[in-house]
């Protein structure tokens, strides 16, 4: 199952940056979630690993966020830390607006559009893995969607002056 485990790395690793704000929480999100799997390796039914482990990762950033929201003194920070690709981009800047775009959303939209866009899992696989239905899948994928494409439009900026 180790193996098996190490040839995910790459993806799991990736899936982590998804739903972090920043490296450093990346990192811990992933030993946390690889802990886990190998902590509770009786209870994989041997189906599907890559799901199974998805499912621990989202479920571990789940409980983070709620220990991290509930502990006294919590102020929400932003993080402008970049995606990893493996083309550099034209524009340099580009990535950084996606990656702050998609900090924009919300965890559980950031979530579904991670999993289907960039991971590639079919809807019925991502509710599956967020346990939620369908339909839910669909809706934060929309609102994803278009939350990110009207942020990459500038819609969402307001002007200071008044046009002259």
């Amino acid at each position: 199952m180790e193996a098996k485990i190490l040839d995910l790395l790459p993806l799991l690793r990736r899936y982590s940056r998804s739903l972090s704000d920043n490296t450093p929480d990346a990192e811990d999100l992933l030993q946390d979630s690889l802990a886990a799997a190998l902590a509770s390796q009786g209870s994989w039914r041997g189906r599907n690993l890559k799901s199974w482990l998805m499912t621990i990762m989202t479920n571990q950033n789940r409980n983070r966020r709620r220990r991290v929201r509930n502990a006294p003194g919590f102020t929400n920070m932003e993080y402008a830390d970049t995606i990893a690709t493996e083309n550099p981009q034209s524009d340099p800047l580009e990535r950084d607006r996606l990656q702050a775009a998609i900090n924009l959303l919300s965890d559980e939209n950031r979530s579904v559009l991670m999993l289907v866009v960039v991971e590639g899992y079919s809807y019925a696989e991502v509710a599956d893995i967020l346990s939620i239905p369908l339909g839910t899948v669909m809706s934060r994928l929309s609102r994803a969607r278009k939350k990110v494409a009207d942020t990459l439009e500038g819609k969402n900026i307001v002007a200071l002056r008044k046009p002259i």
